[in-house]
């Protein structure tokens, strides 16, 4: 008898069960969907691949270039914006490479500035990292407070208006940093408080024999000192000579003192100082107060604040201009009346208008000292 399963049986395979096998729907579906993936992967990598390239290759660009980036911009938006400036040519790498990298959620408003043939990588890593523009506001010292909301009204890339002017000697002259759309009352706010910690560390390390009763009187002289002379070497020496008088119950005769008692820190005379000037009162007036005026005339810097609260030790009690820029200092009224001379002599020569002069040359317990 033959073995039914045996191999030498002699019955072979039926061909058209096995192909009944291969059409079956499954097995269809199923190697389309294999050749489907196939050809994904194939397409896909060939996409990334290319989309790598792009990501990496220079960009467009021919210069350097600033966009600005709203609030309520998504990566579409952004996209959008950087294609239509011309700072990429491929919109859609830009938007899957922020969406692979997960960088989409991280995407920061602002001004960027881009630099010539910047990749797609390059400005994306700028967007993320938020590096945007930052502009300088320089307040130069001696300033007053309106002068300062002036300059602050000038500058475009500010926004915002000024509801108030801050209180004469409250700001700090410096050189700030701010980026595009920053409001103009944040950068009087950031000067304000610079100027609160400056004058908090400098009244600390004052000389405490000073005839200075509180910081806000230590800011009124720091203000007539950096009004009265602009080399930075006799700060301490100009303070000393204010200090001496304020000592001996002396009136301080600050020509600037007028000036602001007439103008009021809205502008700069346009005129020579006159005896009637002088010789009027105002709140401001040094020639006719016996005192301080009763707030400053500016907003005086660092360093005038720090001349003011260690001046220099000496005996003088007048200055003038020298000619030179500078000061020629006297301990005696003698002495500052001969200094006088020779300064009328000098603006004799050069036949100089007193009126162009920088406040502080024309003399300052000065030229006009009525001693």
């Amino acid at each position: 008898m033959t073995d039914p399963i045996s191999p030498t049986s002699g019955k072979t395979p039926d061909p058209h069960k096995a192909s009944r096998r291969a059409n079956h729907p499954l097995i269809v579906a199923g190697s389309m969907v294999f050749t489907l993936l196939v050809v994904a992967i194939v397409l896909g990598g060939g996409a990334l691949w290319i989309g790598k390239e792009r990501f990496y290759a220079p960009g467009p660009l021919t210069a350097d270039k600033a966009v600005i980036v709203p609030n309520d911009y998504g990566v579409i938006d952004i996209a959008d914006l950087l294609l239509k400036q011309g700072v990429i040519e491929d919109k859609w790498v830009f938007v899957g490479a922020a969406v692979g990298t997960r960088a989409s959620g991280k995407l920061k408003a602002g001004e960027y500035a881009f630099a010539s043939g910047a990749s797609i990588q390059q400005v994306l890593d700028t967007i993320v990292s938020g590096r945007v523009i930052e502009y300088t506001v320089t307040i130069p010292e001696g300033l007053t407070s309106d002068q300062i909301v002036e300059r602050l009204l000038e500058m475009a890339e500010l926004s915002g208006n000024v509801r108030q002017v801050p209180r004469e000697g409250s700001l700090m002259p410096d050189t700030y940093k701010v980026t595009r759309g920053t409001s103009r009352e944040d950068v009087l706010r950031r000067m304000a408080r610079t100027q609160d910690a400056t004058l908090k560390e400098i009244w600390e390390k004052r000389d405490t024999s000073l005839p200075l009763k509180s910081p806000e009187e230590l800011v009124i002289l720091a203000s007539i000192v950096e009004k009265e002379t602009g080399v930075p070497e006799e700060r301490a020496e100009v303070a000393a000579v204010f200090v001496n008088r304020l000592n001996k119950k002396m009136r301080l005769q600050s020509d600037p003192t007028i000036i602001y008692g007439l103008v009021r820190g809205k502008g700069r005379l346009e005129r020579p100082l006159t005896r009637t000037d002088i010789t009027s009162p105002t709140a401001f007036n040094t020639y006719t107060i016996p005192a301080l005026p009763p707030a400053p005339i500016g907003n005086p810097g660092r360093a005038s604040l720090e001349a003011t609260a260690r001046p220099a030790k000496s005996d003088n009690l007048y200055f003038v201009a020298d000619g030179t820029g500078g000061h020629a200092f006297a301990a005696t009224l003698d002495q500052h009346n001969k200094n006088v001379a020779r300064w009328r002599q000098i603006e004799r020569e050069r036949k100089v208008d007193p009126a162009a002069q920088p406040a502080g040359t024309s003399g300052t317990t000065g030229a006009t000292a009525v001693d």
